[in-house]
C-alpha cells in the first residue's frame, strides 16, 4: 500500500466521526472568508495576459506553512510555537499561511487554525491543508475559519473533485488543487471554475521530490489560473527557478520551520522572487 492511500484509509475513519448537520450549523455561523486566490497571485484581475505560462510581472508570493511533522521527514519542528511562527510568517513578508491539521500523520490539529483565525485574528488568509474527501470536512474547515482548503487530485475521482470544487466556491472558499504529474493536472483542468493549481514536487505515493516538476508542467497550465508550486523549495536559487517559469507562488514549509532565523529565511525566500521581476 502506497503512503498515499495509507493515510486516506486512516482518514475515512476520522471522518465517519464527524456529523454533518453540527458542521453546518458551525459554519453558517462563521465570519466572512478572506481573499485567498487574489492573495496569492502574481498579477490579479482582467489584465492578466492570456496564452501558457507568460512571465508574470510581479514577485512570486509565499504561502508559509505551519508543519510540525511530515509523515517522510518524521518529527521537524518538536517545540514549534504556532501563534509565534505564524506571527514571524506575517511579519517577515508571508502572503498566505498554510496549517496543516491531520494529527496522525502531520502532528497539526484543527484547534491551530481556529486560534489563528478567531484568537490571533491573523491579517493574511488561512489555508487548511488536510486530505479532503467529504463534504462534511469542507462545512468543518469554513466552521474553523479556514479562508481555502486543499483538494488533491490522487485522493479522489473526477466527480468528487468536482463537486467539493463547487461546495467550496459555494461556501466561500478558494479550493487549491493539486496535481503531481501531467495526466493529474489534466484532469484538474477538467473542473468547471477552476482558479487555483497547485503541482507539488513530492510523489505522494513514494513520497520522493522533484523539484522540476512544477517547471516542467507550467506550460501546459493557462495563465488565467494561477499556479502554486509545492515541496522541495529550500532556497533564494530555487525561487528564482520559480519566478522565470511564471508560477504565482510557492508553498513552503520544511525550509523554514528546520531554519535556525525562520525571519530571515522567510524574508531570504520572498525578497528573492522580487530580484526576479521580469518588466
Amino acid at each position: 500500500m502506497s503512503r498515499l492511500l495509507e493515510i486516506l484509509e486512516h482518514k475515512r475513519t476520522e471522518i465517519a466521526r464527524l456529523s454533518l448537520v453540527e458542521q453546518q450549523s458551525r459554519a453558517a455561523d462563521a465570519p466572512p472568508t478572506r481573499d485567498f486566490l487574489a492573495a496569492v497571485r502574481r498579477l490579479a484581475g482582467p489584465t492578466a495576459p492570456v496564452g501558457p505560462a507568460p512571465i508574470r510581472p510581479a514577485s512570486v508570493r509565499l504561502i508559509a506553512e505551519i508543519k510540525k511533522a511530515s509523515p517522510s521527514r518524521g518529527v521537524l519542528a518538536p517545540g514549534l510555537d504556532v501563534a509565534d511562527i505564524a506571527r514571524i510568517y506575517v511579519e517577515n513578508g508571508a502572503a498566505a499561511l498554510s496549517v496543516l491539521t491531520d494529527e496522525r500523520y502531520f502532528l497539526g490539529r484543527l484547534d491551530y487554525l481556529r486560534a489563528l483565525r478567531f484568537e490571533q485574528n491573523v491579517a493574511v488568509p488561512l489555508l487548511r491543508k488536510d486530505f479532503m474527501l467529504a463534504p462534511v470536512q469542507l462545512y468543518e474547515a469554513r466552521a474553523a475559519g479556514a479562508d481555502a482548503i486543499l483538494l488533491i487530485v490522487a485522493a479522489l475521482e473526477d466527480d468528487e473533485l468536482r463537486n467539493l470544487h463547487a461546495l467550496a466556491r459555494d461556501l466561500g472558499l478558494t479550493a487549491l488543487v493539486e496535481a503531481h504529474s501531467a495526466e493529474e493536472v489534466e484532469r484538474a483542468l477538467r473542473i468547471p471554475g477552476l482558479q487555483l493549481l497547485g503541482v507539488n514536487n513530492r510523489n505522494l505515493h513514494t513520497f520522493e521530490v522533484r523539484r522540476q516538476t512544477a517547471l516542467e508542467l507550467r506550460a501546459g497550465v493557462p495563465a488565467e489560473i494561477a499556479m502554486v508550486s509545492e515541496s522541495g523549495i529550500f532556497t533564494a536559487e530555487h525561487v528564482a527557478e520559480v519566478a522565470a517559469a511564471g508560477i504565482d507562488a510557492i508553498l513552503v514549509g520544511e525550509a523554514l520551520v528546520t531554519a535556525g532565523d525562520i525571519g530571515a529565511k522567510v524574508r531570504e525566500l520572498v525578497l528573492s522572487s522580487r530580484s526576479q521581476v521580469v518588466l
